[in-house]
């Protein structure tokens, strides 16, 4: 179904940014980080978490440190880096120029219906932020 894909398409879009903005709170095991992605109705297993990790280590975004474990073997734990910062500040950008064009669009689908604009639309362009 189309709508599926659809929503697939999203979901994997925003994966990395939320992923960097978790790492960016501090260091950070892969379990933990997968745990914050629930927390945040983003269901993301294993097998998805760590090529996108190694992903973003192999181009300077993320670094990690091992550290013992009181329960079991070593862990890898992740931290942001300063390209990886740096990275994140300009999708925080592209993050709030898409809310704007998302509440916009749908402002004007709930008026066309009948409804009420969304408080959240007026004031939030970016555009305005940077003048």
């Amino acid at each position: 179904m189309i709508v599926d894909n659809t929503q697939t398409q999203m979901r994997k879009g925003i994966l990395e940014y939320c992923i960097l903005s978790i790492i960016s709170r501090g260091e950070i095991y892969a379990s933990d980080i997968i745990g914050e992605l629930k927390k945040a109705r983003l269901l993301v297993v294993e097998g998805t978490l760590y090529p996108l990790l190694t992903r973003l280590k192999n181009n300077g975004l993320l670094s990690y440190v091992w550290k013992e474990s009181t329960s079991g073997p070593p862990r890898k734990y992740y931290q942001i880096t300063p390209a990886g910062t740096e990275v994140l500040n300009k999708l925080d950008t592209t993050w709030e120029e898409l809310v704007f064009a998302v509440q916009t669009s749908m402002a004007g689908r709930l008026q066309a219906a009948g409804g009420e604009e969304p408080n959240s639309v007026a004031g939030s362009d970016p555009e305005e932020k940077s003048n």
